[in-house]
């Protein structure tokens, strides 16, 4: 049953972390957690699939809309459980803790992980335009082992490495990750701000904007939805400011407001930051093309384009796994404080009062995995369970509302119940795109997620030792 754990700020489970990140800290944390690599390149893939400027605008800006929805929602919960864990506090709340030892299960495994795996192989790949001899086609090791050949290159090691580096500013204190956050978040920003204004003064190309349907297009609702699955991969992340609570200055107000002012900037960056892909390029010209920012700023100014997007994009994959990191580790923290994970996990650095082992535990898995390439054969298996948690915890609000009607709410979902339904209408709708076009990988997905139940049963059987954690050696 839900146990109302971590309901007050005051809570126990987060004993000996510090509350050091402001509310602008906080938004950054949202806008640092999202913005990625996804947004230098998704577009060329998404113009390929529906052939329509208008739609795939259309697509940005309902992908920010139902972010914002989302945000909007999870801000009441997040107001309600002011604590390390995120989704996983809320998952537990509203369904009970298998179901959030479920959600923070997957996210050890590969959702959270594997994303800052993703992200890290991302950074390299883009680091290597800088210094080719530190590529991913520089192999330096080909070992044959039992399950078959695995090949480390220059790249994967650049990967592994930067995982280490942000690993090591997040563990000597969350002063430090907010500070790296901080800065690599504005200068992202600021890179991306850049595009359109370079499009308004170099525009090459006048798009089409009016309303569109192709018409060869033979399944185009489908198409809609397809590049929809891309563009909330883009989103994915706006949530991450959740888990770190914890360490919030007032977080059952200040993570509202990040949630919410954090959904909103990105929306007008990526919707604006698109608009400038089709000042600079045709449809046509950007049909199919990875690397769509830098064909676009390139066509604008020249080649000096290639190497600002090249910079752009090591510092925003950089920047992304700073917050990446932060939420990984504070969920392994909060599965650990509730007794659902290994205690080691829960410990607090006496000096530095970050969750230092839970910081060394996730990041060396996602550090591992960019050294195996496993992951990508794993995070499109928990594509399907990643969005379906995502989903039940939009739905989390209305179970809440109706078991905990006089639990504090600091801040109340706006719009109640209509956005918080569109968010859920919106994300199931993913959910079952998702299961209709990967129903083989949706089902193995699931499959790893059961995994962990014997885990479950084997953590939920030890004894319960007292929630509040003293800073010990880590």
């Amino acid at each position: 049953m839900p146990t109302n754990a971590g309901a007050t700020e005051d809570s126990n489970a987060d004993a000996g972390l510090v509350r050091a990140i402001g509310v602008w800290g906080a938004t950054l944390l949202v806008i640092g957690s999202v913005i990625g690599s996804g947004i230098f390149l998704t577009t060329g893939a998404m113009a390929q699939e529906l052939p329509s400027t208008t739609l795939v605008l259309a697509a940005w800006m309902a992908g920010g809309l139902l972010a914002m929805a989302g945000g909007l929602t999870y801000a009441e919960m997040g107001s309600m459980f002011p604590r390390s864990g995120g989704l996983y506090v809320f998952l537990s709340e509203a369904y009970g803790p298998v179901w959030g030892f479920l959600f923070g299960w997957a996210c050890l495994l590969v959702i959270l992980t594997g994303s800052v795996a993703t992200v890290a192989v991302g950074f390299a790949e883009y680091f290597s335009y800088f210094f080719p001899s530190l590529g991913t086609d520089r192999v330096l090791a080909d070992l044959a082992m039992p399950w078959g050949a695995w090949r480390i290159s220059a790249g994967q090691l650049v990967a592994a490495g930067s995982i280490v580096v942000i690993t090591a500013i997040n563990y000597v204190g969350i002063r430090s990750g907010n500070l790296a956050n901080t800065v690599l978040t504005v200068a992202k920003v600021g890179a991306l701000v850049v595009i359109p204004i370079l499009a308004v003064a170099f525009m090459r190309v006048e798009p089409t904007l009016t309303p569109v349907v192709p018409p060869d297009a033979l399944r185009p609702l489908a198409s809609f939805g397809v590049i929809m699955i891309a563009v909330m991969w883009t989103y994915e992340g706006w949530y991450y400011v959740a888990f770190a609570a914890g360490e919030i200055q007032d977080a059952a107000r200040n993570v509202p407001r990040a949630l919410i002012y954090g959904t909103l900037a990105i929306t007008a960056v990526y919707v604006s930051v698109n608009v400038a892909y089709f000042y600079a390029l045709t449809l046509d010209e950007a049909s199919g093309v990875t690397r769509i920012a830098e064909k676009a700023v390139t066509a604008l100014v020249g080649p000096v384009g290639a190497v600002f997007v090249a910079g752009s994009v090591v510092v925003s994959t950089f920047g992304c796994n700073v917050a990446g990191v932060i939420a990984s580790s504070r969920t392994c923290f909060a599965m650990a404080t509730d007794g659902r994970f290994h205690p080691a996990a829960a410990r607090v650095h006496p000096v530095y009062r970050t969750p230092s082992v839970a910081l060394l535990l996730t990041s060396g898995w996602s550090a591992f995995l960019t050294l195996t390439g496993g992951y990508e054969a794993l995070f499109t298996y928990v594509t399907f369970a990643s969005v379906l948690f995502g989903t039940l915890g939009g739905a989390a609000i209305f179970v809440l509302r109706a078991r905990q009607p006089a639990a504090p709410r600091p801040y109340r979902a706006l719009g109640y119940p209509v956005i918080p339904a569109l968010y859920v209408i919106g994300s199931f709708a993913l959910v079952w795109n998702t299961l209709v076009e990967r129903p083989t990988e949706s089902i193995a997905g699931l499959g790893l997620v059961a995994v962990g139940l014997p885990f479950y049963w084997y953590w939920s059987a030890k004894p319960r030792k007292p929630a509040a954690r003293r800073p010990t050696s880590a």
